[in-house]
């Protein structure tokens, strides 16, 4: 029987122990978590002061305050809450690939390693984390889950997913829009989808106050394919065969339309104001976390 892959190494875990997600406005939680609220709490932290009005609570009220100037005040407390945090995975069938070679080059391996790499922030964080796997008919779920004792349970539910069938990208976040609570959601995908459609999907997110990002996953075959000569292609997920001669003119053409194609995709998520992350997968996955979503603010 084969080895499982191992997915969050002992070394870049300890790194990731010292950081967690961050959107640009907390999102309101169920319960308290480790993040500091907008709003006025009971926490132990101070953070203003307000006249006194009939009904408050006189445990908020500053004696101190009251015997210096003779005027009641409340101390306002900021209040801590949890993050909503959505990992959402393609794990339709171009995501298996390649098929051979570099293991560690596989698209949904490498997807699977970013999506493990954030669920441990945002468990140790005290976040609260739901992961789902995208293809053919309801998506795989684990959580909601919080604190790290859930890691070895989210861990184990990112190594069982197997790449299947096609995704509708519009649909199922469209889908996942109406259910989900707002939060931070982040999308690991190659964005290859059913009539390349994505925008709809990326609407109904924001519309319903989540804040997005997408890891946009590709192989490096995919951007510098080796082969050449007469082929005989066949789509891994409609199984549509196409023969094509591929010499030095024709994949000209094909990086051209695959660079139009990337710049697109970025430019349309910052109009929208979703955050882009090109990345290869001959590249090292915990760069996304460590260097590229720092950059961005969205990890500290």
């Amino acid at each position: 029987m084969a080895q499982q892959p191992i997915l969050l190494p002992e070394t870049i875990r300890r790194r990731l122990e010292q950081l967690m997600l961050v959107a640009r406005t907390v999102r309101a939680g169920a319960v308290k978590g480790d993040r500091r609220s907008v709003k006025r709490g009971t926490s132990i932290e101070f953070a203003d002061y307000r006249n006194y009005a009939a009904g408050d609570d006189l445990r908020q009220l500053d004696w101190n305050i009251y015997a210096r100037l003779e005027r009641p005040y409340i101390k306002l407390l900021e209040d801590e809450e949890d993050l909503a945090v959505h990992i959402l995975v393609d794990a339709s069938a171009s995501m298996d690939f390649p098929a051979e070679g570099e293991a560690d080059q596989h698209k949904l391996l490498f997807a699977k390693r970013i999506a493990a790499g954030l669920a441990y922030l945002s468990l140790t964080s005290g976040d609260r984390l739901s992961l789902a796997a995208l293809h053919d008919g309801p998506p795989q779920m684990f959580g909601p889950a919080r604190g790290r004792a859930q890691s070895l349970r989210m861990l184990h539910f990112l190594g069982q997913i197997a790449a299947v069938g096609m995704v509708d990208l519009d649909a199922a976040l469209a889908d996942f829009a109406g259910r989900a609570r707002a939060g931070l959601t982040l999308l690991i995908s190659d964005m290859f989808s059913l009539d390349g459609q994505y925008r709809e999907g990326l609407n109904a997110l924001l519309s319903r106050g989540h804040e997005v990002a997408i890891v946009h996953v590709l192989a490096r075959e995919e951007l510098q394919p080796q082969a050449t000569g007469d082929l005989s292609l066949v789509d891994i997920e409609t199984m549509l065969q196409q023969e094509v001669t591929l010499d030095g003119a024709m994949l000209s053409v094909y990086q051209r339309r695959l660079q139009s194609w990337c710049d697109e995709l970025r430019d349309d998520c910052r109009r929208r104001g979703v955050h882009y992350f090109p990345m290869i997968t001959d590249t090292a996955w915990e760069s996304l976390i460590l260097r590229d979503m720092r950059r961005a603010g969205l990890v500290k």
